[in-house]
């Protein structure tokens, strides 16, 4: 139960359907339109940021993606620096992120058609370091895969679900009986691909530790306390394989 589906989740289909819609359009409008929004520092915290392949290419991962971070809380302030084009943008992003209870922040990955799929990944493997991550994907393109038992399995674009992911906070608290699982996003020659992720994330204040409830003699606590800030600033600064970011924060046996 780490990664998973859930439906009757209250965010009617045709919000969804929507909101995606949307996100589709603001890619494809003409470059003038979204220069604004450019960035190259993947550290910058504006409201609304834009990468694309192009920017990044020089990067290590060379990912085959145009990214678009989406500030969302608090609503009445963010939503005054998003895309003004399209016309329906913040009503229609502002109305989604009402509905899904004041998300700190979106996600956006748009995968156009690469010309050839073995050279590149839209998004390397990875876990996320967060809480929990929401996932909405289009009813009908693959990309995302999960890996399990050592063979990398496509997640079937349901209509109407988002995909929960436990990212590392959630293996933390939960002293490993949740695993946050390595996933990627592959292209194709075909289809462009959107997907929305959104992101519960603690302050970076928060003291994140086992539950108390799951940690005692006979299942002795794995993680030690720390500061959610202290996490991230590990993370973004790892190298190694994908458990490294965990291995600081355990307790030695």
């Amino acid at each position: 139960m780490d990664f998973f589906h859930v439906i009757n989740h209250g965010v009617t289909e045709d919000l969804m359907n929507d909101t995606m819609n949307v996100f589709k359009e603001f890619f494809k409008l003409p470059e003038q339109d979204k220069t604004s929004f450019y960035c190259e520092d993947p550290t910058r915290n504006d409201h609304c940021m834009l990468y694309t392949s192009s920017l990044l290419y020089a990067t290590e991962d060379h990912l085959w993606r145009d990214n678009l971070r989406n500030s969302c809380h608090p609503l009445e302030e963010c939503i005054q620096h998003w895309p003004e084009k399209p016309a329906r943008y913040r009503h229609a992003v502002g109305a989604y992120a009402t509905e899904l209870s004041e998300i700190p922040s979106m996600l956006v990955n748009h995968y156009p058609p690469c010309p050839d799929p073995s050279l590149t990944f839209g998004f390397s493997e990875h876990c996320d370091p967060n809480l929990i991550t929401l996932l909405q994907q289009e009813s009908d393109v693959f990309g995302l895969q999960v890996l399990r038992n050592g063979e990398w399995i496509g997640v079937e674009p349901i209509s109407k679900a988002f995909v929960v992911n436990m990212g590392y906070q959630m293996q933390i608290i939960s002293n490993n009986k949740l695993r946050s699982v390595e996933h990627r996003a592959v292209t194709n020659s075909e289809k462009a691909r959107t997907s929305v992720a959104m992101f519960f994330i603690p302050n970076g204040d928060s003291i994140v530790e086992p539950a108390k409830a799951l940690a005692d003699s006979r299942n002795p606590a794995i993680f030690k306390s720390f500061q959610y800030k202290e996490f991230i600033a590990h993370f973004i600064n790892k190298t190694g394989g994908i458990d490294v970011a965990l291995e600081s924060f355990k307790l030695q046996a």
